[in-house]
């Protein structure tokens, strides 16, 4: 069993470009007043009381580095059209859905795997490094809290930058997978359109009839991303890592996520249960806005590197 905090292979990438929104990405990003000084103050002072922080970040945080999301106001994947993601069981049981999902995957890996870090993240890696972040845990599969050097992390729902085999469990980098897509596909072309949260692109069904999946090279079995889709579970022993996290921190942050899914929102409702402290930072309202004593509303990015410890 691939154990949760074993993350490999990662990707590398130098810190370039660390601001709160990058120019061009606004658009992804719902729209957000400037947060008030009083609660960036509160919020400061949140995080300095903590010398155990347990934070929480979900795809608000990437959405500033131009990677949409699902559900957000106006901005949101299921705002601006009627797409829905791949469910587990139609990837496992359709070759034609795995056939259709990998052409997509394929024309959109090289915008989505370029994507960088913003502030966000490079303010929660500072943190880490100064002793003050305890465990992040993200529910994005981007990589993007790797890429800025992230190392006490566990990456909830997988990373898109792995593909596992559901035969052998053998996990190698998509990158990889790449360089054999093209191999295979040499004069296969599509046009893309837009690019969707979990990496792919809108393709049009009769684009993707010719595309060739390959298989395994240890054991010929089906590749998948080593992601958690829609209708799968987290493997329980990331769970109770996760869990056991939490049980050696003294607060809570939530950082660009509404926690409308389950698999997060469990460690909010475990924080309540053990009189944790917990903040959220995040634009609009959140599934666990009851649990929390300081609600922020603002950009994650905006917000976060402006926080500076001592």
């Amino acid at each position: 069993m691939r154990l949760p905090w074993r993350a490999v292979p990662r990707p590398s990438a130098p810190l370039r470009g660390l601001s709160s929104a990058p120019a061009g990405k606004q658009g992804f990003v719902p729209a957000c007043s400037t947060t008030d000084v009083l609660s960036r103050e509160q919020l400061r002072d949140f995080v300095s009381r903590a010398r155990r922080l347990f934070a929480i970040s979900g795809a608000g945080l990437s959405t500033e580095s131009g990677i949409p999301d699902y559900r957000s106001e106006g901005v949101g994947l299921y705002a601006r059209t009627d797409r829905r993601p791949m469910q587990h069981a139609e990837f496992v049981h359709s070759a034609k859905s795995r056939q259709r999902y990998w052409a997509r995957n394929f024309v959109g890996w090289p915008q989505f795997s370029s994507h960088q870090p913003n502030a966000a993240h490079g303010a929660l890696r500072r943190w880490e490094r100064e002793g003050r972040l305890h465990w992040l845990v993200t529910q994005n599969v981007d990589a993007l809290h790797s890429k800025a050097g992230q190392e006490r992390l566990t990456e909830l729902h997988g990373c898109a930058h792995r593909v596992m085999c559901l035969g052998c469990g053998a996990i190698t980098a998509r990158e990889d997978l790449q360089r054999r897509f093209s191999s295979l596909n040499p004069e296969w072309r599509a046009q893309a359109g837009a690019v969707a949260p979990d990496g792919d692109v809108f393709l049009e069904d009769e684009q993707v009839l010719t595309f060739r999946v390959p298989s395994c090279e240890r054991c010929g079995g089906i590749l998948k991303p080593e992601v958690t889709f829609f209708g799968d579970t987290v493997n329980r022993a990331t769970v109770q890592f996760v869990h056991d996290r939490l049980a050696e921190s003294d607060a809570v942050l939530v950082v660009g996520s509404s926690l409308q899914v389950y698999s997060g929102y469990r460690f909010l409702l475990a924080a309540s249960d053990r009189k944790l402290p917990v903040a959220i930072l995040n634009i609009g309202p959140t599934r666990a806005d009851h649990l929390a004593q300081l609600k922020v509303s603002g950009r994650c990015g905006e917000v976060l590197s402006a926080i500076h410890l001592h």
